[in-house]
């Protein structure tokens, strides 16, 4: 089974503007919150820089976009 693929800030970003997610406010310490305004969808996105997201944050940010991991490959 392949494993989750490292993303960063920027990655999850882009997969998040392309599915009609935008920036909606600034959360606590260094996360983003974003929302779908058509189904009132959110996700939060840790703003790290480049630095690699952990991966179960990864599948939670994933899973809050609708997105199989699988397609990402």
């Amino acid at each position: 089974m392949p494993h989750f693929p490292a993303l960063c800030y920027h990655d999850c970003v882009r997969l998040a503007r392309e599915r009609g997610f935008v920036f909606w406010r600034a959360g606590k310490g260094s996360h983003e919150i974003w929302v779908r305004s058509s189904d009132r969808r959110r996700t939060v996105i840790p703003h790290h820089g480049a630095a690699p997201i952990k991966r179960k944050t990864v599948k939670g940010i994933l899973d809050d976009l609708q997105i199989d991991y699988r397609d990402l490959m």
